[in-house]
């Protein structure tokens, strides 16, 4: 059984915390939905699908907190401050918005307070089921574009621990061993938070894949040496036009990639499309620069230095090979197959 990240039990929200992996396996229980917007600003959840269900369980938290009793105005009210407050977290990741609009959706729909209360739980209950059942057909999909004794590259972490369970990258490659092929995975130690090294390396082996890790300045060591035959990721945010965002890095190995002729995949459902933006209105989160200039209690940098910490960077079109979601792949030209993708949903 893979790793369940987060749900939703006796009123409360459990998830595993991240940020101790991959020492301990710890699981954290919140009441309150500022406690989880904490959690996804820290980082305890990360993932774009994991985050957009850690923010509908935030919103159906909220529900509950709220004093209302019988004026429904009361609790939307109370509502939108929190949806507010947990949006402003991770601006990047398009399915924190998804997830929040939903429940607010269902939220509205709703007659009296207690009705309001039940829809919203049941259908973040929901919202977290079915991306198990997405991550499950996504994979199915994404495993036949993979051959037997393929090694597959992935950076970041793309597995059950960003998302529900089961993961998008890492569902693909799980769902190719499942199909009875032999496969390995070289994973990237993706500074400066060490996902790879971390969560891919940690869930893959706890699921006993092979996976060798390797840092990030070996990715093209890696191809060069045809270590590698395949690349699959997964993406926080993907435009109709086929532009992807997602972990910092993630440019440098698709490029990389373009120069070795391998090609390189990405994986995620239909929640983490944004059909609106263009790549101009696209804010990339900046973190803060003691991600890079330390590692724990321990400075790796001078005082004083100034420090450029992008949380993601964007993978233009042309470079991609396909994109996996639960309703096929969408492959060059990427608008038009995209939206194909849309119209059979």
């Amino acid at each position: 059984m893979t790793l369940k990240t987060i749900e939703w039990k006796d009123n409360s929200v459990i998830m595993i915390d991240q940020t101790k992996l991959p020492n301990v396996l710890e699981y954290v229980t919140y009441t309150d939905y500022n406690q989880v917007a904490d959690a996804i600003k820290t980082l305890v959840i990360r993932g774009a699908p994991a985050i957009g269900v850690a923010g509908a369980f935030g919103l159906a938290l909220a529900s509950l907190q709220s004093n209302a009793t019988t004026e429904k105005n009361e609790l939307i009210a109370y509502m939108q401050n929190a949806k507010k407050i947990l949006f402003e977290t991770r601006p990047t990741a398009v399915n924190l918005g998804w997830g929040l609009n939903k429940i607010m959706e269902v939220a509205n729909n709703g007659n009296t307070v207690e009705e309001i209360r039940n829809n919203v739980i049941e259908y973040a209950k929901k919202m977290a089921d079915d991306d198990v059942q997405i991550n499950m057909t996504m994979g199915k999909n994404g495993s036949e574009l993979f051959n037997d004794n393929d090694t597959i590259m992935t950076h970041c972490n793309a597995g059950a621990l960003a998302t529900v369970g089961y993961g998008t990258a890492l569902g693909v490659i799980r769902a190719t061993k499942d199909s009875g092929k032999n496969i390995k995975v070289i994973a990237t130690e993706t500074r400066p938070i060490q996902q790879g090294s971390r969560l891919t390396a940690f869930e893959l082996k706890h699921d006993g894949i092979d996976v060798s890790l390797i840092p990030d300045t070996a990715v093209g060591y890696s191809m060069a040496n045809s270590l590698v035959d395949k690349i699959v990721v997964g993406a926080d945010r993907i435009l109709r036009t086929g532009h992807v965002y997602n972990k910092i890095g993630t440019y440098q190995v698709a490029t990389m990639a373009k120069q070795h002729n391998i090609p390189f995949f990405v994986a995620a459902p239909l929640s983490t499309f944004d059909m609106k933006s263009n790549p101009e209105d696209v804010i990339i989160e900046q973190r803060k620069a003691s991600e890079v200039t330390g590692i724990g209690d321990k400075k790796t940098a001078p005082d004083g230095i100034d420090v450029i910490n992008p949380a993601f960077d964007m993978t233009p079109p042309e470079l991609i090979a396909g994109i996996i979601t639960e309703k096929g792949i969408a492959k060059s030209p990427f608008e038009e197959s995209i939206k194909k993708l849309f119209q059979a949903n």
